[in-house]
């Protein structure tokens, strides 16, 4: 029958006895009789569900809804909670009860993933909390360390195409509230494969007995970063704008706003309150085009003086710049602009404290280092993501180029974007109590670092394969040059460099200083290139980065 064996047949039914959801039972009862009916795209679309599962590792789980072991459902999410619960037991010394609290942003079917979530945590015999209603992945991650709890998890599929939903897993004790990394994720993995290999989550054990979080969780998560920078005399009448992007930032910043004394934007009506299906957006990412229209049309509209954005879990955030030279006079500024903005202004706070560092993922700018080494801070560089950046030792502040900044380490130990929007109000209000803005602060930064630039080069895929084999090409058989430079080092991270754990990570540095750097997605179904060069003026730094950019895609081109 069009290629199905019968085995995935037998595998389909098996998932469809114990799914206790009827959209997804549905779903896949029309979808197994089409095929065995001989429909060629209903068979494709079984064996894409059956044939793989979606692998568990240090981002969780993160995949498009639907049924099946390669989709987002309660039947995958029941065997997540149950694998999840079992090495917390695992964990725990004799006598002693884990705690755990859940969190749920406003994606379809977030709120059914938690409730099943902390039911089954409570039927492990764990003290699962959730939280009490959809909140940002921040005080999720927050709240872990405030209750003292041994894990957290979030539903969210962050910045995930709307179809998409995830799950988002945190350690507390020695992890600090920190995203789970090896080898706890290939544990935990292992575990849920011993549930998903006993087929029935029927038999998974259940209670309702689970605490429902008090509201001063986030009214602590509120005080603790409002304090992050109270507002100052420069912030009264800064006009601005917000979006939430269609999800759960706003309540939680508005309270944060008024705590902290600072005046309350003009929000972007049509995108403020939570809505799952991100009807005004391709993509609920601020980095994509368009994603941010309706915020410039808004202020436009209102004359603005400044542009700030959280994607829908409000864990990264962005901003943009008032620019007459920009297509409908506002510029989004790039995370590493931003990064730099924000690193410059935690390095004055931190100079002379002993330990303290700044630190970034690799892929971000080389800026960063320079900041931290004017400073006398140290600097630390690590894998892509928060779980490596949190990690850093004596961090006082850490970003990624992806519009991820952790402004706050002693309260949360993950990118924080409604904290990174204080940090920024903070910013902006010091600048023009100065009689300047943003944009003069990022020429502050060129005149006494340089220009430093950075673009980023993206391939998405319709089969992930391709990825791989476009990896392997580049380490079989490495460029000698890229854009007309001379390549002078390649570092593999797969075999390890600079004390960083092994990752799927090409460095390529070019003898004109300038650095290429390729890896997969993490997230999403894309080769990646990240570009920096470092020029004495603007002009210098653009010329370098356009030639070195022409060379990474013709680069990728031979490699496809």
């Amino acid at each position: 029958m069009n290629g199905v064996p019968e085995e995935l047949f037998a595998a389909a039914r098996a998932w469809l006895a114990q799914d206790p959801d009827p959209q997804t039972r549905d779903e896949l009862s029309h979808l197994i009789a089409q095929a065995q009916a001989d429909d060629a795209t209903a068979a494709s679309e079984l064996l894409d569900r059956f044939s793989h599962r979606l692998a568990f590792g240090t981002a969780g789980l993160r995949g498009a809804l639907g049924a099946g072991p390669n989709r987002m459902n309660r039947v995958l999410v029941a065997q997540a909670a149950a694998g999840l619960a079992a090495y917390l037991r695992e964990r725990s010394t004799p006598g002693e009860t884990p705690v755990v609290v859940v969190g749920y942003d406003g994606r379809r079917n977030s709120d059914v993933f938690a409730r099943d979530s902390a039911e089954i945590f409570a039927g492990a015999g764990l003290h699962a909390v959730l939280l009490p209603r959809m909140l940002p992945t921040p005080v999720l991650a927050f709240a872990v360390r405030h209750l003292g709890a041994a894990a957290g998890v979030m539903v969210t599929a962050s910045h995930n195409p709307p179809q998409d939903n995830g799950y988002k897993v945190y350690l507390g004790g020695a992890d600090d509230g920190a995203q789970i990394v090896s080898p706890a994720d290939a544990e935990i993995a292992a575990h849920i494969q011993a549930v998903a290999d006993r087929g029935d989550i029927g038999t998974i054990p259940r209670s309702v007995g689970y605490a429902n979080a008090a509201e001063e969780v986030v009214d602590a998560y509120v005080a603790a970063t409002a304090a992050v920078a109270p507002a100052t005399a420069g912030a009264a009448g800064l006009k601005w704008v917000y979006t939430a992007m269609h999800g759960v930032g706003w309540e939680t910043l508005r309270a944060i706003l008024a705590t902290a004394g600072y005046p309350e934007p003009t929000v972007v009506a049509e995108q403020i309150e939570p809505d799952g299906a991100f009807p005004t957006v391709a993509f609920p990412n601020p980095e994509e085009p368009g994603a941010m229209d309706l915020a410039f049309e808004t202020a436009r509209a209102v004359g603005a003086e400044l542009v700030l954005a959280n994607d829908p879990d409000a864990d990264r955030m962005a901003v943009a710049i008032p620019d007459a030279s920009a297509d409908g006079g506002w510029r989004r500024l790039s995370g590493n602009e931003v990064g730099l903005l924000l690193g410059r202004r935690a390095a004055r706070a931190a100079a002379g404290v002993p330990g303290a560092s700044l630190a970034c993922s690799l892929v971000s700018s080389p800026g960063l280092q320079a900041i931290a080494e004017r400073y006398g801070l140290d600097f630390h560089a690590t894998l892509t993501g928060f779980k490596w950046i949190s990690r850093a030792p004596g961090m006082v502040y850490g970003f990624e180029e992806a519009l991820g900044y952790l402004v706050n380490p002693g309260t949360v130990r993950d990118k924080d974007g409604i904290s990174a929007v204080v940090a920024l109000l903070d910013l902006a209000a010091q600048a023009r109590a100065e009689g300047s803005d943003l944009q003069g602060r990022l020429d502050d930064l060129r005149e006494e670092f340089g220009a430093f630039a950075s673009d980023q080069i993206s391939i998405r895929v319709a089969d992930v394969s391709q990825i791989a084999g476009m990896m392997a090409s580049l380490r079989a058989d490495p460029p000698s040059h890229v854009g007309g430079s001379a390549v002078s080092r390649i570092d593999d991270l797969l075999t390890g460099v600079d004390d960083l754990p092994p990752g799927d990570v090409l460095r390529v540095w070019l003898d004109d200083g300038a650095r290429l750097i390729v890896r997969p997605s993490g997230t999403e179904p894309k080769l990646k290139m990240y570009l920096d060069v470092h020029g004495s003026s603007d002009q210098e730094a653009r010329e370098r980065l356009a030639a070195l950019a022409d060379g990474a895609r013709a680069l990728l081109a031979e490699r496809r």
